[in-house]
């Protein structure tokens, strides 16, 4: 038998533990010296313990952030949010996100974050392909936006008919919710207008504002972060009904104790200053718990998400 500890820095060397457990010194009767050598063997196996969970403790926590800004944009507004979790974690905090929604959901799929910030149905997925658990959600619900130059002359969605709007991405909850919406008023994605995909909430905004696009569909909270001097060239033309808001999930691997110690450094933060300006500024309004019911409402979202998914890769 070979038992691992882990080196500072993560690797791992092995050393030889004995062969002989307790069960068959006993059954030969305790030579001389046998005790000494079965404590020798489990103090080796508790340090060997103890040493994985001290590598696991000074291991940075991965805190994957949505993808519905810019990386810059992401760093900036969640540092402050991942600083509080590192006071109450003693803990480091890396906050990674992905180039795009796609990469994203496959690395939250692999179990790449330990705390991940993600759309509600691609919480959905999160769920049953990793087993991640739900944690908080921001309380204010979002919208889907269509949102379309502030001097353009359109007034209804149905003036887009034969047109180009730009998207986040195709499966980002905000775009699902505003074709669904504009199906029912009988257009249709790819028969009555065109899509372009911008990467990004801020990209899709731009795409209007240079005149690459008629219009674009936008999440109400990345609305809200673009620059004044953006959203100010900007007019919503339509919004969908509320939708749940970015939830916080956990992954399995994360002890239930660790779990409840990010509840309550994340209730914390929000009860600061620093933490309010952060729920003003996104407009959030704060944490409230997740409804696993809030997931299942998601679920036609989640598997178009998969399918979109599927087709693209």
């Amino acid at each position: 038998m070979r038992l691992f500890t882990p080196r500072p820095g993560g690797s791992w060397r092995a050393f030889p533990a004995p062969i002989h457990g307790a069960s068959s010194k006993r059954a030969r009767g305790m030579r001389p010296g046998g005790f000494s050598e079965f404590r020798a063997w489990l103090f080796t196996l508790l340090l060997a313990a103890a040493g994985h969970a001290a590598a696991s403790a000074d291991r940075p926590l991965i805190f994957g952030v949505f993808p519905n800004m810019t990386a810059k944009q992401t760093v900036e507004i969640y540092r402050p949010l991942a600083n509080a979790l590192e006071r109450h974690l003693q803990r480091s905090i890396v906050v990674y996100s992905a180039r795009d929604f796609k990469t994203f959901v496959e690395r939250t799929r692999q179990g790449e974050y330990d705390l991940l910030l993600t759309a509600p149905h691609l919480a959905w997925l999160a769920r049953q392909d990793a087993g991640y658990r739900p944690l908080l959600k921001y309380v204010r619900p979002t919208y889907g936006l269509l949102v379309v130059k502030q001097a353009s002359g359109f007034q209804a969605p149905d003036e887009l008919r034969g047109r180009t709007i730009a998207t986040a991405d195709t499966i980002a909850v905000a775009v699902l919710a505003i074709q669904a919406e504009m199906a029912a008023s009988g257009l249709l994605h790819g028969t009555d207008y065109r899509s372009v995909d911008a990467g990004t909430h801020f990209n899709a905004a731009m795409q209007v504002i240079n005149g690459r696009a008629d219009a674009a569909m936008l999440g109400m909270h990345p609305y809200l972060l673009l620059p004044s001097e953006v959203r100010q060239q900007l007019r919503v033309l339509a919004k969908t009904p509320p939708l749940s808001s970015l939830m916080y999930l956990t992954h399995p691997r994360l002890r239930d104790r660790e779990a409840t110690v990010i509840h309550k450094a994340l209730l914390d933060f929000a009860a600061t200053p620093e933490g309010a300006a952060f729920m003003q500024h996104g407009g959030y309004g704060g944490f409230a718990a997740v409804d696993g019911s809030e997931l299942r409402a998601f679920h036609p979202y989640a598997l178009r998400a998969q399918e979109i998914l599927r087709t693209t890769r």
